[in-house]
């Protein structure tokens, strides 16, 4: 009998019968009373000369009954044995063939099935969802490696190869002194490092797992690379911009091109015309519009990309909201918010923040709709919220790109000058329908 590792078998007595030795003694002790109750009559009414003829017979049929006992007994158990060996073997795959209800031997078995059942069930899981782990871990554009508690390396993906520019199975077994990463091991928490490796080299983000397998300690090194992200970001901000750009540049341009040409054919006429006057000045009137809405438009970047860091400082928030609403008399603004609130933060930034959503607000209402101005402690952050009674908000994922705009005469940087104010102060800016109708607007930072 094969022993399960960590077990030993007990010592053997040698007066210790077996459990079939047992059983087979035991049915031979029960036909014991019948054996002698038929001796007995033998001896009172049957002659010695038929004794053999009815001894050996009757010694027969009781031994093969008991073996027949023992059989009955003994051959279930080696069944459920052999189950539960398959069991422990990791062979989900056998089952026993008296399982039936009702029965104590086959409830037993029945139940043995059950379990087999499940646990093949259970491992079908496990393996499938190890092999999509695995399938991840080998595709995944991140270096993974894995370490015991000497700091050799136990496994990693081809991410974690390429980045360390050797062949996968060359770095199993080495030590982390060896590649270059002990210094990644003692990282605590995740952080962002530059970094050069063999494979590459600029922006990474270091972190740890601490597990253990085989009740040994490993560490699980995870290494992503920022650069490439970044660069990809970098390169779509600049084609947004120039985009842009070029689309501003094109509006402004093309008509003052197109006017510069008519002037100069009107002033190369000979005679002029009685009202060249007219034409030249209305001309460069127009020219003067577009360049200073060309300036207007460079101006907006300019505040965008100069925005200052804010200038924290305590500010009741119900005197600010009550200048902002000073600040827009075209609608009625009922404004709700506790006199003693107040907030750390730049108060110049935040009005001017309200200032564009209170206006867009003013805007999109109708006239003599009244727009509802608010401020309150949610937890450990404080809450703005301006809510309108217009038609809502457009069906549109652009309202946060600079210069777009859905406005006749919009400039397209008021909501993009609001959200970069509210991150500066570590908070969000959010917009939404409201359920009751019209849009509302949420500015909500931390209550330092």
């Amino acid at each position: 009998m094969r022993l399960v590792p960590g077990l030993q078998e007990g010592p053997r007595k040698a007066t210790k019968l077996s459990f079939e030795a047992s059983v087979l003694w035991s049915a031979l002790l029960l036909t014991l009373p019948l054996l002698l109750t038929l001796f007995v009559v033998m001896w009172l009414f049957v002659p010695v000369t038929l004794w053999s003829w009815i001894l050996i017979p009757a010694c027969l049929v009781t031994l093969m009954l008991a073996f027949r006992l023992r059989h009955r007994v003994v051959f279930p158990l080696y069944t459920l044995s052999n189950l539960l060996e398959a069991l422990r073997e990791g062979d989900f795959s056998l089952r026993g063939s008296r399982a039936r209800r009702g029965d104590a031997i086959g409830d037993v078995v029945w139940e043995v099935n059950a379990l087999s059942e499940t646990l093949r069930e259970q491992r079908l899981r496990v393996e499938e969802t190890l092999a999509l782990l695995s399938k991840v871990v080998q595709e995944i554009d991140i270096a993974v490696l894995t370490f015991d508690d000497h700091q050799h390396v136990r496994l990693l993906n081809p991410a974690a190869a390429r980045l360390l520019a050797k062949d996968q199975s060359s770095v199993i077994g080495q030590p982390a002194s060896a590649l270059g990463l002990a210094d990644c091991l003692t990282v605590s928490e995740s952080r962002t490092v530059r970094r050069e490796f063999p494979g590459g080299s600029g922006r990474f983000e270091l972190s740890t797992v601490q597990f253990r397998q085989g009740g040994v300690p490993h560490v699980l090194l995870v290494i992503s690379d920022l650069s490439r992200a970044l660069r990809e970001e970098e390169r779509l901000a600049w084609q947004r911009l120039i985009r842009v750009l070029g689309h501003e540049l094109n509006n402004s341009l093309a008509p003052i091109k197109s006017l510069s040409q008519s002037l100069d054919s009107v002033v190369q006429r000979d005679p002029l015309p009685s009202d060249w006057r007219e034409d030249v000045v209305d001309g460069l009137r127009l020219i003067g519009d577009r360049a200073a809405s060309l300036n207007r438009f460079m101006a907006g970047y300019t505040a965008l990309a100069k925005l200052p860091i804010p200038k924290r400082r305590p500010t009741r928030l119900a005197e600010l909201l009550k200048r902002v609403a000073l600040l827009e008399p075209r609608r009625p603004i009922q404004i709700d918010c506790h006199p003693e609130l107040s907030a750390m933060v730049d108060p110049d930034q935040i009005e001017q923040a309200l200032i564009n959503v209170l206006k867009n607000a003013a805007e999109a209402s109708p006239e003599s709709a009244p727009i509802t101005l608010s401020a309150m402690r949610d937890g450990h952050r404080l809450r703005v919220c301006v809510r309108d009674r217009g038609p809502g908000l457009p069906p549109s994922d652009n309202l946060f790109v600079p210069f777009f705009t859905t406005k006749p005469g919009g400039s397209g940087i008021g909501l993009v000058l609001t959200r970069q104010i509210l991150e500066a102060h570590l908070g969000n800016f959010e917009l939404r329908n409201h359920p009751d109708g019209g849009a509302e607007a949420v500015l909500s930072w931390p209550d330092a």
